[in-house]
């Protein structure tokens, strides 16, 4: 089936659904990870693997699409495309699963606060998007956030540019492939890729008796087992979200995630909030007001449709 048009309000609205869902889950995933922080960040990485290949074979087989899937590998053009977003994934994944298992939830939220501005200059620069000049000031007060951060700890925040940078140019690429391949068959694609390595190194652990997945309890096996319905649903509704809407307009939804992970790490995990790191959250969160204030105001442009939509080359055309 085609996709609908990306200008129509009932897509729109489908985007808007599917992203905001996807976002509540990112935002609660620390919670996941810390339940199964038995096993190692590389670990919990393999098993999402795996477990979201199986998850999206289980969905493609119920939705008819493995003949799709299949068409897909004997296409280069996408499948280089989704080659370089199985390696931003699999960045992002392990960037993410070591931030909470070393205690940095709140440094990954503010990864992922930034991500919505590294996404938007990634629109203006790659994409060409048409944003208010408002955009920019909230580009330079993101900046001067980090700059206050950095000198307060006295440590660049590697994690969150890794996540930021890692997830834009993901959700660029998925942007760029859209209109040739849903959502389900791009993630199918993408574990597939991955699997080879990430089965591989579960027999190792194996092999050499270091693996978690049947030596902490049946409620540690089923949490491992369940990630790849953590991992798969929320990328599913993601690329849903990735095709409806105009990269921008994704940045908007994503400050729901980081708002979850904030308090989580604040009111669950009770990390530290020095100073200078309230300082350089409220500069976020003012470059976020300043954002989002020019993206709903800005005349002439609409907000939620803001590039001419191109029309979709169908796999195999």
């Amino acid at each position: 089936m085609s996709p609908a048009s990306p200008t129509s309000s009932t897509s729109l609205r489908q985007g808007y659904i599917a992203g905001t869902l996807c976002y509540v889950l990112w935002g609660t995933m620390p919670l996941y990870f810390s339940a199964i922080d038995e096993a190692s960040p590389l670990e919990i990485l393999a098993h999402r693997i795996v477990w979201s290949l199986v998850f999206t074979i289980v969905l493609l087989a119920v939705l008819k699409r493995i003949t799709l899937t299949i068409n897909v590998f004997k296409d280069w053009s996408l499948l280089k495309v989704l080659g370089i977003a199985t390696v931003l994934i699999l960045i992002n994944w392990l960037t993410y699963i070591t931030a909470v298992s070393t205690g940095n939830v709140l440094e990954a939220a503010l990864g992922y606060y930034i991500n919505p501005l590294v996404t938007v200059l990634l629109a203006i620069v790659v994409l060409r998007e048409r944003v208010p000049p408002t955009t920019w000031i909230a580009l330079g007060i993101g900046a001067i956030a980090v700059i206050v951060m950095t000198v307060g700890s006295g440590k660049v925040p590697w994690i969150s540019f890794i996540l930021a940078v890692s997830f834009g140019l993901y959700g660029l690429a998925k942007k760029n492939i859209g209109s040739r391949v849903d959502a389900i068959v791009s993630l199918s694609v993408e574990t597939a890729l991955s699997t080879p390595l990430a089965v591989g190194f579960l027999i190792w652990l194996t092999l050499t008796s270091q693996s978690t997945f049947t030596g902490y309890g049946l409620t540690h096996t089923l949490l491992l087992s369940f990630a790849g319905i953590m991992t798969g649903l929320p990328l599913i509704l993601f690329g849903h979200s990735a095709r409806l809407l105009p990269l921008a307009t994704l940045g908007l939804l994503q400050y729901i995630g980081p708002t979850i992970q904030f308090l989580v790490g604040i009111l669950i995990f009770h990390e530290s909030m020095p100073p200078s790191r309230w300082i350089g959250f409220a500069l976020v969160w003012l470059a976020i007001m300043v954002f989002t204030f020019g993206a709903l105001s800005h005349k002439g442009i609409p907000p939620l449709a803001r590039r001419a939509p191109r029309t979709p080359r169908k796999l195999g055309s």
